[in-house]
């Protein structure tokens, strides 16, 4: 019987243009950082990239390296070393997993791409703390290794609505940082570049937008799974022609599949939403599972933290410090419950799943009722996974099994 329901999500053909230009894009980051006269800058994923890249910076991002880290399952044995320097097991495992891989001198880069041995020395660290302040603490020790400068955006946090006050501040912080980002880069800003590069940005997330949306359909022909995945182009190559390109590859492949009634999950019978950080080194068996289940998670708030629908190139840093103030993560729980409920509107969500990441705080929304209040208002259940995004100690597969398929049985109950 067991064999009988062991399914597994369906391949996506684009996947093979997504893993040469992320190829491309790691090449070109080791080949900038091996070169005199090019210079490299890390930026945190829902940072000012677009800033670096109008200023010439080819741009690495960290929290892209953890997650390899953690879908490799590399992560767990080097989040130690981290704790060896001083590191608390219970801040986010993306920080000491990196760390840790540093003070190791590996990366899963080199097992990927041969010929990438390490990964790329910055000449500047740049973050914006609207995801947490550990990417401030992350970044900052890495500028003391490499002696390199360290310049952050400061933001606002349980912002119910994103007002004038907000918009100016960031923008404010923003602006101030092309003066010595100019310095570094030996480029002059060029306001034309930045429009150039912004509305590359926004013609991608529009893209990636429509690219989620399309699991509004029945059968869905993406899951959150595929969706971890395929968000790689808007994390790292965001503001590049690469990536719209890509998107746009990507959207016709769904769009195919909706026309066909095509869905990800053969015999798609419940619809899930998948809320907070995915767990990197579960991804396939988790996908499996759900399959098995005939449980297509379609949507996650995750993955839609790279839709930037306020940036306007007509107003790059006003727009940008709006974009990046309206982010999920920064919102008050009031505005967060809002936005859930016309996720779970909007793609016919029948069960709710909340991971509560051990060591992310900022990203784990069932620990202060809002499963509970969501539930009464939608009448839409849902089910808690302990874990990690990182650190599998954290997360009892076995428990995370027998959970989920009790779950699925509540749903078929209510069905």
């Amino acid at each position: 019987m067991a064999e009988e329901k062991k399914s597994i999500r369906k391949k996506i053909m684009a996947s093979k243009e997504m893993k040469q230009i992320m190829a491309d894009y790691f090449y070109e980051l080791d080949s900038a950082a091996k070169s005199s006269n090019k210079k490299v800058a890390w930026c945190s994923s829902v940072g000012p990239a677009e800033i670096l890249r109008s200023l010439g910076f080819y741009v690495h991002f960290p929290e892209n390296h953890g997650a390899m880290l953690g879908a490799t399952r590399m992560a767990t044995d080097l989040i130690p070393y981290a704790n060896a320097i001083g590191y608390s097991p219970e801040i986010c495992s993306y920080l000491t997993s990196d760390v840790g891989a540093y003070l190791k001198k590996i990366t899963p880069l080199s097992r990927a791409y041969e010929g990438i041995e390490n990964i790329p020395k910055p000449d500047v660290l740049v973050f914006n703390t609207n995801q947490c302040r550990d990417v401030q603490d992350w970044f900052g020790w890495f500028a003391n290794e490499f002696n390199a400068p360290l310049i952050g955006v400061y933001t606002h946090r349980g912002v119910k609505d994103v007002a004038e006050m907000h918009v100016q501040s960031i923008a404010a912080q923003m602006q101030e940082m092309v003066e010595p980002l100019e310095k570094i880069s030996g480029n002059t800003f060029d306001m034309n570049e930045l429009k150039r590069v912004l509305s590359l940005s926004r013609e991608c997330s529009n893209l990636w937008k429509k690219v989620l949306d399309t699991a509004a359909a029945t059968p869905s022909p993406l899951t959150f799974f595929d969706g971890t995945i395929h968000m790689g182009p808007a994390v790292v190559l965001r503001g590049t022609q690469q990536a719209v390109d890509y998107y746009k590859i990507l959207l016709a492949e769904l769009e195919e599949r909706v026309k066909n009634h095509e869905g990800a999950v053969d015999d798609e019978r419940f619809r899930l939403y998948w809320e907070g950080m995915p767990i990197w080194g579960r991804l396939r068996d988790h996908s499996e599972l759900f399959a098995s289940q005939k449980a297509c998670v379609v949507a996650s708030t995750y993955c839609n933290s790279w839709i930037f629908s306020a940036f306007d190139d007509a107003e790059p840093f006003t727009s940008m410090a709006k974009a990046y103030t309206e982010l999920f993560i920064v919102r008050s729980d009031e505005t967060k419950e809002k936005y859930m409920k016309k996720m779970i509107d909007f793609f016919k969500i029948d069960g709710v799943v909340y991971h509560d990441a051990k060591t992310c705080p900022n990203n784990s929304n069932s620990r202060y009722g809002m499963p509970q209040r969501l539930e009464e208002e939608t009448g839409v259940p849902s089910l808690i996974i302990n874990g990690d995004l990182n650190d599998l100690r954290c997360l009892s597969d076995e428990q995370a099994k027998t959970n989920v398929e009790a779950f699925i049985e509540q749903l078929e109950e209510k069905k």
